[in-house]
Parts: C-alpha cells; structure tokens; sequence
C-alpha cells in the first residue's frame, strides 16, 4: 500500500522585512498562495493552509483552512508544531508560501523518490549549503521530536534537523526554491518569473 500525504502551506508570518503579505502576491493570475495549494495539490488531494487570518484569503478547493494562534516572531517551526495535532497520519509535505518558482513535476518526483527509499525521519532539498526545510516530506515518526524540541525552547529548524537523518532530494536548478522576504528577493524572482509556468511537467526517469 502506498503511503498517505498530507500537504501543511505555511501563511502566517508577518513578512515584516517586504513590507507587504507575500502570500497575496499576485503572480501569472493568481496569488502565491494559490500557487502553493495549487502546487501541493500534485501530489495530495488533502492540503491545509496554515494561518492566523483565513479571512484574507481564497484557496482553491479542497484545500482547509488551519487556524494558527499567532507567533510572535517564533518562527515556523513553532507553526508547524501548531499544526500536528490536527492532521492525520502518513507523511507530511511543508511548504512556503512563497515558492512561486516551485516546479509541481519536481515535488512528484520527489515525492515518488521518498516512497521508493527506507523511510528516513526527513527528505530535503540543500540550497547555499543548508537544508531547505520550508519545502520537503516529513515522516510521520518526527512529531514526537518535533514536540519535545520545541517544548524545550528551540525554536531553529536547523538546529533540529542538525541531529535528524535527512535524506538528500536531488536538485539541480536551486531556482526553482528562491523564496521571498526582502524587495531584493522579489526582484530576482520576478526577474525569472517568465520561465515559471504550472503546466504539467513530463517526468523522465
């Protein structure tokens, strides 16, 4: 039997160094957000949206809203560690909100490559030499850890998977996960954003 996946879309923080909310970006007709659910939906029909304000946004269906208690500058480990207890069992893919570059025939590849291997605790991305955590599988035995590291202070998802088994998920353009939390960030990736497109993608093994 195949695993089951959830999808968790991170979009609640406060995006206080762009001076506006990424996550109702518009971008080729449609907001970030969208984008993001749009993009998990490759790979699950069954995604939540993470956030304090679900009244700002639309999602398209069958995406959820899961209400987040405000965070005050904790971080999105902390948000992740909200959402746990609501979701059900299986693997959970992360996501940023602001991956408007993410290639949906990339997460299903990944997505196959991770059921295909002896279940590690993660499956990440590196980019610039560090994992990418706000967009990767994670299984379900890491709840546990994830609840005892934050219930003891820590708060960094480096430090973290810094004592985890993480496996390495091939990538090849970094590009594809530029995120977004400065006006320089933004102009890069509008600057690439005419090669992004959502349309299927032919998966070559």
């Amino acid at each position: 039997m195949a695993p089951s996946l959830v999808a968790v879309i991170l979009a609640g923080g406060l995006s206080s160094r762009l001076g506006t909310d990424k996550a109702a970006l518009q971008w080729r007709g449609m907001t970030w957000l969208e984008r993001a659910c749009r993009t998990a939906l490759e790979c699950t029909p069954q995604v939540y949206v993470l956030t304090p304000w679900p009244e700002r946004y639309q999602i398209p269906n069958p995406c959820q809203f899961l209400l987040e208690a405000p965070r005050r500058g904790e971080g999105p480990l902390v948000a992740f560690v909200q959402a746990l207890p609501h979701l059900p069992p299986g693997w959970i893919l992360l996501l940023a909100c602001d991956l408007p570059r993410l290639d949906p025939g990339l997460l299903r590849r990944w997505w196959e490559t991770v059921q295909g291997i002896p279940p590690p605790l993660v499956a990440l991305a590196c980019r610039l030499g560090g994992w990418e955590p706000l967009c990767g599988f994670y299984a379900d035995r890491c709840r546990a850890s994830l609840d005892e590291f934050v219930a003891g202070g820590g708060r960094s998802f480096q430090a973290w998977l810094a004592v985890q088994p993480v496996f390495r998920l091939p990538l090849d353009d970094t590009d594809l996960l530029l995120n977004c939390n400065t006006p320089a960030d933004l102009d890069q990736i509008n600057y690439k954003g005419a090669e992004n497109s959502l349309a299927p993608v032919q998966i070559i093994w």
